[in-house]
């Protein structure tokens, strides 16, 4: 997805070291759609030079001096809200740091080994998405409690029937958040979310999605029992299956439309052994990933759910699914929770 004229994408590049900015540009100019209009070697620079450069996306490096990549967002965001790639470490703080950054409205992030950049190809395609991208200024979720009580009614009970899986991937864990945190605290089905992330990343996403509703939210691992009221969230790298006898299954084989994890495989792996008791959610996200998970469901007799063009970070998986024809409800994202706890009441209902 590219920005709407002709002319190529104007990007500002945020860093405070010389030798990342540089790489940066030759990585950037390389590429005849991106012009790299100005550099900047700290968070206050950047806010200075937006009104006068007007970018069409911004890289933004995590920790620098005077102003860092978190406040200079925040900053962007309420001055001239921009899209953002941030530009991030491979460590726990790192991935802390760009979830909150995510949060805060950036659309998506550039992995940065402690051995230089994230391939260029990665750089170029995040970069070119982000300038097509629908900035969101996010919504403030109240963190929530989980009374003991609460927990024991949803929670712990083997799962038999109805299951809900959330698929997302650019913009994706800002729209987690507003669906997470919607949805009931006595839902009794286990939901699992193929977030498309790198290895490191998912486990903080699913830390930080705990703490916004009663459901227990945990990374998956092999072997996890699949229960009511539980959420699972896929770990990078790994696609998330389930077994016959309803338990975590995690594997490397080969990626789906470049992405592992991927939405179709878990989507193949629960229509398989539950047919028509799976409902699906598809978010926000580039590609084509969740269309033939998507075929699945609805040939299984489940049901679809899609997050409207008006809402979406990018417009890709859902367009894909709904130009399918294999949309049962098209909804904002606002609505995308109270959609699942429907479907969910209404299986209970016929099966009481």
């Amino acid at each position: 997805m590219v920005k709407a004229d002709s002319g190529p994408i104007r990007c500002l590049i945020v860093d405070d070291s010389a030798t990342v900015r540089s790489m940066l540009k030759r990585m950037l100019e390389a590429d005849g759609r991106i012009k790299v209009i100005g550099v900047a070697k700290d968070g206050l620079e950047a806010v200075e030079l937006l009104p006068q450069l007007k970018p069409d996306v911004i890289t933004l490096d995590v920790e620098m001096p005077r102003l860092n990549g978190l406040q200079a967002l925040e900053r962007i965001m309420a001055d001239r809200p921009t899209p953002v790639v941030m530009v991030s470490s491979l460590t726990s703080q790192g991935a802390e740091a760009t979830l909150q950054a995510l949060d805060l409205g950036a659309i998506d992030f550039i992995a940065k080994p402690s051995s230089g950049l994230a391939p260029s190809v990665e750089v170029l395609e995040k970069v070119v998405q982000a300038a097509g991208a629908r900035v969101r200024v996010p919504r403030k979720v109240s963190t929530k409690s989980r009374p003991p009580s609460q927990l024991l009614s949803a929670a712990g009970t083997r799962w038999q029937s109805r299951i809900v899986v959330i698929g997302s991937s650019t913009g994706g864990p800002q729209a987690l958040r507003e669906v997470v945190s919607g949805l009931p605290g006595d839902l009794k089905v286990p939901v699992l979310i193929v977030q498309h992330m790198p290895p490191g990343f998912t486990r903080t996403l699913a830390e930080r999605l705990d703490t916004l509703t009663p459901l227990p939210v945990h990374e998956a691992k092999s072997g996890d029992l699949i229960e009511r009221g539980k959420v699972l969230v896929a770990p990078g790298d790994y696609h998330l299956t389930v077994t016959r006898d309803g338990r975590v299954k995690l594997n490397q084989e080969a990626a789906e439309h470049g992405v592992r994890p991927a939405i179709n495989i878990t989507l193949d792996s629960v229509v398989q052994h539950h047919k028509g008791d799976v409902v699906a959610a598809i978010l926000t996200g580039m590609g084509t990933d969740g269309t033939r998970g998507a075929e699945l469901v609805r040939a299984a007799n489940g049901y679809m759910i899609t997050e409207h063009e008006s809402t979406c970070t990018i417009y890709g998986m859902p367009r894909s699914i709904e130009l399918a024809g294999l949309s049962d409800e098209v909804v904002p994202l606002e609505g995308i929770a109270n959609a699942i706890a429907n479907q969910c009441r209404q299986a209970a209902q016929r099966s009481a």
